[in-house]
């Protein structure tokens, strides 16, 4: 299971940030994504989907891939 943020969707709540900081951060703009060195997590971690839970607009996403 994979994990996405929608940038387009994404208005910089940082609710995945604060849930999961090991895997989102913010950009200079205060939008959402992914740490680039990041440890090896798929979407089935629980933080993971708890972030996913936590976006207000559903700009993090878990995926099939």
């Amino acid at each position: 299971m994979g994990i996405r943020v929608d940038r387009e969707r994404c208005v910089g709540a940082g609710m995945c940030a604060l849930t999961a900081p090991d895997v989102f951060t913010q950009d200079d703009d205060g939008f959402s994504e992914m740490l680039p060195d990041r440890p090896p997590v798929t979407g089935s971690h629980p933080l993971v989907r708890e972030a996913a839970r936590a976006c207000p607009v559903g700009a993090v996403s878990l995926t099939d891939d």
